[in-house]
């Protein structure tokens, strides 16, 4: 089964896709909020990795062509932002002050558990970009000699912890306000957020979606200067 993966132009793609789906039955069967579908899919391909005997390095000859979707799939969410236009129009000023303060938060907080752990340099700038979306975040490590492998589970994690926790947060706090909601997840949780937020409503997805490049934009300009701290 090894040698078939190494040697399938598209075994380890097949896999992925094949298990995301697995996660996603599984999630609109039991609705719990912690049944994640990426996270699902991660259990997933590591369960079948390690009962067929397949190596990383193999699984990843196939798995690796669903990354050069990671931009154009971030372009797409372009589209919730156009159908509400009017609706962010209205409340922009709103919107960019949340995902300012936001950004520039998240950043605050990696630099303070940097200082309280002592993380060194590399280790540090591997974590910066951890609450905006994969395709950006890997570049920003990259750029500033972070470990971008480290960086995307990093991503992938916050944005995991925040789908999940972040519908109850709003229930706690009594958030029900659509824009506030959807700008949360988007600068917090970057894609995996914006499709809790899609799933709360229009108007949530469409700020979450401005979130996303709002956050993006805002952490190419800013990482550079908070690396610089350490």
């Amino acid at each position: 089964m090894n040698e078939f993966f190494r040697e399938s132009l598209f075994a380890g793609a097949a896999l992925t896709i094949a298990a995301y789906e697995a996660g996603l039955m599984i999630r609109k069967r039991y609705r719990a909020a912690i049944l994640n579908p990426l996270l699902l899919g991660i259990a997933i391909v590591m369960a079948a990795l390690k009962i067929f005997h397949v190596n990383y390095a193999s699984y990843l000859e196939g798995a690796k062509y669903i990354s050069y979707f990671l931009t154009p799939a971030t372009v797409c969410l372009a589209l919730p932002l156009y159908r509400q236009m009017r609706f962010l129009k209205k409340n922009f000023y709103a919107a960019a002050a949340g995902v300012f303060f936001g950004t520039l938060s998240s950043l605050l907080l990696v630099f303070l558990t940097a200082k309280m752990f002592r993380l060194n340099y590399q280790e540090y700038v591997t974590i910066l970009p951890k609450s905006i979306t994969t395709a950006i975040g890997l570049e920003i490590s990259d750029e500033l000699g972070g470990t971008a492998a480290v960086t995307a589970a990093v991503i992938i994690l916050t944005g995991i912890w925040g789908g999940v926790i972040g519908e109850m947060v709003f229930r706690r706090l009594k958030i029900e306000d659509p824009l506030a909601k959807g700008i949360a997840l988007g600068t917090s949780a970057h894609a995996i957020g914006t499709v809790k937020a899609m799933e709360m409503g229009k108007e949530e997805g469409a700020a979450s979606s401005f979130a996303i490049a709002a956050s993006g934009l805002i952490t190419v300009v800013l990482a550079p200067i908070f690396a610089k701290l350490i």
